[in-house]
């Protein structure tokens, strides 16, 4: 292999396949991460818990028994 002025190593780019299949595996991968890190800690919850917090303090309700 020959080396690069940059420092780094000249030889053969990776073929077009091989960069979609590891972009979308790259993406894959920090999609899973993201819903695991919600998954396990509950933060669907919590944000809706916080989000009918606020909605309530804006619109001033009063305290209600929700009756289904």
């Amino acid at each position: 292999m020959k080396k690069c002025k940059k420092g780094g190593k000249c030889g053969k780019k990776a073929c077009p396949v091989c960069r979609v299949f590891l972009t979308l595996l790259k993406i894959l991968l920090a999609v899973t991460g993201v819903l695991f890190i919600v998954y396990f800690w509950n933060l669907d919850q919590k944000l809706l818990g916080w989000a009918y917090n606020s909605v309530n303090k804006v619109f001033d309700r009063k305290p209600t028994d929700i009756k289904f």
